[in-house]
C-alpha cells in the first residue's frame, strides 16, 4: 500500500510505489546466517535513523522559533527517540501504530528501527500520523518513505499515511462516532508520541473539543494523552514523553481521574537533569517517559527508574506495585515516582503521621495580591497609610524579614477601598512560596509570619505565597514556629519531591500531606528560638519530637 496524505479534503497518494515483500523463512536453522541476517537488518535501521536524524535537523533549522514556541513544537532528540521505542511491546502480527503530532516523525522512524532489529517482528505495520505545520509535513513524508524501504529491507510491509488534520478535533470526532474511514472502526494497538506542550484556554476551541469526551484540562500534552488513551485498542499501549507536571497539583486533577480510568502504567522513567533531554530547544521541564497500557487490572507491576539522560550509565531501577504508583482512595489522584527503595521508609513515615490539615482545623491558602492587578496599590517604602506587602524575598531562615530595602519588589501595599479584600488580621502565619529556584536545597521554603516583628494590625501576602491560617486569622505563635520546622525539614522535601517533578508548590498539595498532631506540633515550636536551628539540628528535633526517634 502506498503512503497516503490525507486532509480536510480528499485523499491524495504521495508519488511512491506501494511493495508487498516476502517475509525471511523462518525455517532457517542455520544459526550463523540467522545472526547475519539480524546483523544486516540491524544495520538498515542505523542507516534509517541516521537519515531520519539529519531530515530532523534540517526541519529544526527551517522552523520559526517563535511559532515553534506557539505551537508548543519540541522536536525528539534522536537518543530520547530510541529509548521510547525500545518500551514498546508490539508483539502483534499486524501493528497498527498512531503517531499524533508526529513532526519531522523521529518517534515513527525510531518504532520502524527498532522492530526491525527484533528476533520477531510485526509482518506489517500501519501507521498513522498527524501532522499540521506544512514545514514538517514535507519532512515527515520523506521520513516515512525511508521507513518504508527499512520495513521492506526487514522482510515486514510498511503502510503509512499521514493526515494533515488537528488530532485534537479529528480525534473527538472518531470517538464521538464519525471515524477516520466511513464504517471503519479502527482502534490502535500502540502509540508513540511527544505531545505540543502549551496551555489552553478555558474557552478554547481545544478545550471544548476535549470537553465533549469527559475531559478538562488546562495543557494541550494532556488533552493529546486523554484523546491518545480513549483511541487505543483493548490492552493497547502508549509510549509518551511529557512533562512531569501532570502527576500532582489542581489542574491536573481532573486529568488523571480521566486517563487512570481506563490506563495503567507500566513503566515510568525520569530524567533527573533538567537541561538533558531537549538540551537543544532550552527545556527546563522535568520530563518523563511513561508506558501505559489500556487495562484495568488490579495488582499490576510498574517499573520505575531514573536517570541524568539517556546515556546515563548509573540508571536506577525498581519494580513496584500500580497501587504505590497511583492509591486508590486518593481524592487528588496524585501519581508518587520513587526510582529507587530510599523513597519508601519516607513515604511510609509521612503517611503514618497523625492528621491531615483538617483534622488540626488549619487552611492553606494562596496570598490574595497579585500584584500587576494591584499595581496602583503598590508601594516602595512603608507609609502612614500602608500595611506591609510580604513576597517571597522577605522569607529568610524561617522568619519575614520586613522590610527589606534592596529588594526590587515593593515592600508595602496603600489601604483604601480596594485594598480590604486584600489583607489579612495581624497574627501568626506560616508562609511557603509557591515557587523555589533550582539552586535551592529544598522545594518546601517556609517560615514564620510574626507580627512583632513587623508591627502593624493587617498585613498582606502576595500571589506568590501559600499561607496557612486558622478560620481566617493567624496561629498560635508555637503551632506556627513547630509548623514552619517541620516543613523546612528533609523529610517533607523528600516525600514532597515523590509527586512534584517542578519547582512549584500549589496549595492544594500542602492541604494533600499529613501532619504531625497539634500537641506535636506545639513541642517542636517550642524548641525554636529567635532564629531556626540548621537543617541537621532541625531534622534531629523532626526526629525526636514528631516521629519519636
Amino acid at each position: 500500500m502506498p503512503v497516503k496524505v490525507v486532509g480536510n479534503r480528499s485523499e491524495k497518494k504521495i508519488g511512491m510505489t506501494a511493495i508487498s515483500v516476502m517475509r525471511p523463512r523462518t525455517s532457517r536453522t542455520d544459526t550463523a546466517a540467522m545472526e547475519s541476517s539480524q546483523r544486516h537488518y540491524s544495520s538498515g535501521a542505523d542507516s534509517l535513523l541516521v537519515a531520519v536524524e539529519a531530515n530532523q535537523r534540517d526541519a529544526a533549522r527551517r522552523l520559526d522559533a517563535r511559532h515553534r514556541v506557539l505551537m508548543g513544537q519540541f522536536l525528539t532528540p534522536a537518543p530520547v527517540a530510541g529509548f521510547m521505542a525500545g518500551l514498546i511491546e508490539g508483539g502483534k502480527p499486524i501493528l497498527r501504530v498512531l503517531d499524533p503530532g508526529a513532526g519531522a516523525g523521529s518517534l515513527s522512524a525510531a518504532l520502524v528501527a527498532e522492530m526491525c532489529r527484533r528476533p520477531r517482528r510485526p509482518e506489517r505495520i500501519v501507521l498513522t500520523a498527524y501532522e499540521i505545520d506544512p514545514i514538517l509535513i514535507g519532512h515527515l513524508r520523506a521520513t516515512l518513505e525511508l521507513c518504508r524501504v527499512a520495513s521492506g529491507e526487514a522482510g515486514m510491509r510498511f503502510e503509512g499515511r499521514i493526515v494533515e488534520e488537528d488530532f485534537l478535533e479529528a480525534g473527538a470526532r472518531a470517538l464521538a462516532g464519525d471515524l477516520f474511514n466511513p464504517g471503519d472502526d479502527e482502534r490502535f494497538d500502540c502509540a508513540i508520541m511527544n505531545p505540543p506542550y502549551r496551555k489552553i484556554r478555558t474557552e478554547s476551541r481545544e478545550r471544548k473539543l476535549l470537553r465533549a469526551i469527559g475531559l478538562e484540562t488546562s495543557n494541550l500534552y494532556a488533552g493529546f494523552l486523554g484523546v491518545t488513551a480513549k483511541l487505543l485498542a483493548p490492552r493497547g499501549e502508549m509510549v509518551a514523553i511529557t512533562p512531569r507536571s501532570f502527576c500532582n497539583g489542581p489542574y491536573f486533577e481532573p486529568f488523571r481521574r480521566f486517563f487512570l480510568r481506563g490506563m495503567r502504567f507500566r513503566r515510568l522513567h525520569v530524567f533527573d537533569a533538567r537541561d538533558r533531554a531537549f538540551a537543544d530547544d532550552e527545556v527546563l521541564q522535568e520530563n518523563i517517559v511513561f508506558r501505559a497500557e489500556r487495562v484495568t487490572e488490579l495488582g499490576l507491576d510498574v517499573v520505575v527508574s531514573s536517570s541524568r539522560d539517556t546515556n546515563d550509565s548509573r540508571m536506577r531501577i525498581r519494580t513496584i506495585k500500580h497501587d504505590d504508583l497511583a492509591r486508590p482512595g486518593d481524592r487528588h489522584a496524585f501519581i508518587h515516582i520513587v526510582p529507587d527503595g530510599d523513597g519508601d521508609p519516607v513515604r511510609r513515615r509521612m503517611t503514618s503521621l497523625d492528621a491531615g490539615l483538617a483534622d488540626l482545623g488549619l487552611t492553606v491558602s494562596t496570598g490574595r495580591v497579585v500584584d500587576f492587578r494591584a499595581k496602583h496599590l503598590l508601594r516602595a517604602h512603608p507609609g502612614r497609610h500602608t500595611v506591609p506587602l510580604i513576597y517571597p524575598c522577605h522569607l529568610r531562615q524561617g522568619f519575614v524579614e520586613w522590610p527589606k530595602d534592596q529588594a526590587r519588589k515593593p515592600n508595602a501595599l496603600a489601604l483604601g477601598p480596594e485594598a480590604d479584600n486584600l489583607l489579612v488580621p495581624a497574627g501568626h502565619y506560616v508562609l511557603v512560596k509557591r515557587f523555589s529556584t533550582k539552586e535551592e536545597p529544598r522545594r518546601i521554603v517556609a517560615a514564620v509570619y510574626d507580627p512583632a516583628r513587623t508591627p502593624a494590625d493587617r498585613v498582606a501576602f502576595e500571589n506568590h505565597l501559600n499561607y496557612y491560617h486558622l478560620h481566617g486569622a493567624g496561629l498560635p505563635k508555637t503551632v506556627a514556629k513547630g509548623l514552619a520546622a517541620f516543613l523546612n525539614s528533609t523529610l517533607v522535601d523528600s516525600y514532597f519531591r515523590q509527586f512534584s517533578g517542578h519547582t512549584q508548590v500549589n496549595a492544594t498539595d500542602l492541604r494533600s500531606l499529613r501532619y504531625p498532631a497539634w500537641k506535636k506540633l506545639v513541642a517542636l515550636g517550642r524548641r525554636i528560638g529567635p532564629r531556626f536551628p540548621d537543617q541537621k539540628d532541625l531534622d534531629c528535633l523532626v526526629e525526636e519530637l514528631v516521629l519519636g526517634g
